[in-house]
């Protein structure tokens, strides 16, 4: 008799498949679009077909990279496992301490000893990227942003992460710190896979805080027809990082572009990778 897959384990198992096909696709066609503005050591990017996962473009796709904060994907897969699993609802209460007040911007600035609840630091991770509630969420879920971390790395080894490093849940500039462009668009996946009843989140532009409203800075939501999400990143070791998702036409890809010059850049390059891959994806 056979036994039943969990659905984790079920999860695991095409995770495991798509990383194959990902790595066994590896050799891109070349795409007709402009040379990017981008530093060449910081550069790379990918295109993944999300129906079959073949690879639709790759440039420097395994080279280690900076994430930025491309690296809140991640703090997010945790916070959505941990919701999943009863252990935060989007009411919780996520303390903020003086060592996650103390964090650069980008951040709410929020003053040790408050607290924001689960649904307003996801929308505050997607939208402004906000390091004080990245340094919080890992505080509360882990004890220590470290031990955060080390779940963070593993958890990315399960979903085929095979390069990637967390040494925080933030991105911000630490020299431990790696990850590839190829490890990025797996995690877009898993995300999108794993969370559907989550996922929307990446689609805002904006939230409510303290009677203001905060704007992001993901223009590729409105440049782009059919773009869902997902994150943007920036520290001057990395340049503009971008992972976007799309879909269009019965057709769905993920991108990841890393190291762009501008955020002008980042983006342009981003809409011609989409609209030119579009045209190889299936349906």
């Amino acid at each position: 008799m056979h036994k039943r897959l969990s659905r984790r384990s079920f999860h695991a198992l095409v995770a495991s498949a798509a990383v194959l096909a990902l790595t066994a696709c590896s050799t891109s066609s070349v795409l007709e679009i402009p040379e990017p503005q981008a530093d060449p050591q910081k550069y790379a990017a990918i295109v993944i077909d999300a129906k079959d996962g073949s690879v639709l473009y790759s440039r420097a796709a395994d080279q280690l990279r900076y994430p930025a904060s491309l690296t809140k994907m991640m703090t997010l897969y945790l916070m959505f496992e941990a919701l999943e699993s009863g252990r935060l609802s989007r009411n919780s209460q996520i303390p903020i301490s003086a060592n996650a007040a103390r964090k650069p911007a980008s951040k709410l600035y929020l003053k040790a000893g408050q607290s924001i609840d689960v649904d307003t630091a996801i929308r505050s991770l997607v939208v402004k990227s906000a390091n004080d509630v990245a340094t919080g969420v890992a505080e509360h879920l882990a004890g220590s942003e470290a031990a955060f971390a080390r779940q963070m790395t593993a958890k990315g080894r399960q979903l085929g992460m095979r390069s990637t490093v967390f040494t925080n849940a933030s991105g911000l500039p630490d020299t431990k710190m790696r990850t590839t462009a190829r490890d990025m668009a797996v995690l877009s996946l898993a995300l999108r896979r794993d969370f559907p009843q989550y996922y929307s989140y990446f689609s805002l532009r904006s939230f409510q805080h303290g009677g203001k409203q905060i704007t992001g800075h993901n223009k590729v939501l409105e440049q782009v027809a059919g773009a869902d999400g997902i994150k943007t990143g920036y520290v001057r070791a990395s340049g503009y990082n971008l992972a976007t998702s799309m879909r269009r036409g019965g057709k769905s890809l993920v991108a990841v572009v890393m190291g762009g010059d501008s955020g002008r850049a980042r983006d342009a390059h981003m809409a011609q990778l989409l609209s030119a891959s579009l045209k190889k994806a299936s349906r």
